[in-house]
């Protein structure tokens, strides 16, 4: 692929020097044309085919600098978007995981298994609730139509009602959508 781009250039550029020598001969034809005789006409001094090469490489090697230059800048970019949305994730679980360890300390001196209960339940909420905040929202499709490019079936069980044909009876495991993005589809279990 770099070999067609460094021939693009190459091509673009020597078609560009080829426009503007042509452009030139013909201003230096109608010049000379509209010029009186006793005027001096100003001799341009003629790049060698040499000098010519020189600065078309000269150029090229530029280009070519530039678009690995911007590749590099796009690729760090896209690096640090990634890496910062990774940083962000981790900013909001990181309270909760302290809330668990706070929990398995008082687990092994605690009697009462109500208050754990109280105190599981109230870390799960605080952790769904950080999730919902930032975009993620848990698919809820028990009772809706099945439909294979929003549910992946696990099994099919013959229906309780005639009603629950075709539908989901139960999820096997929940699915989860990000701002409007499935990023995990539900396993169901289809009533037959």
């Amino acid at each position: 692929m770099a070999s067609r781009l460094i021939n693009l250039i190459k091509k673009i550029i020597m078609s560009n020097k080829e426009d503007k020598i042509a452009e030139e001969e013909i201003k230096d034809a109608s010049e000379t044309q509209d010029a009186p005789v006793e005027e001096k006409v100003e001799e341009k001094k003629e790049l060698t085919s040499e000098e010519k090469l020189i600065i078309s490489e000269d150029k090229f090697l530029r280009l070519f600098s530039e678009f690995e230059n911007f590749r590099r800048r796009t690729q760090k970019e896209k690096a640090n978007l990634i890496t910062g949305a990774s940083v962000d994730a981790y900013k909001i679980m990181l309270p909760i995981l302290d809330d668990f360890d706070r929990a398995k300390e008082t687990i092994d001196n605690a009697e009462d298994i109500k208050s754990l209960k109280e105190g599981i339940n109230l870390i799960l909420d605080k952790f769904t609730k950080s999730l919902v905040t930032n975009g993620l929202e848990v698919m809820n499709v028990v009772e809706q139509e099945f439909n294979a490019d929003e549910h992946e079936a696990i099994t099919n069980i013959p229906a309780p009602t005639e009603a629950l044909k075709g539908k989901i009876i139960d999820v096997v495991e929940k699915g989860y959508k990000l701002n409007g993005k499935v990023i995990r589809f539900p396993k169901v279990v289809v009533g037959a």
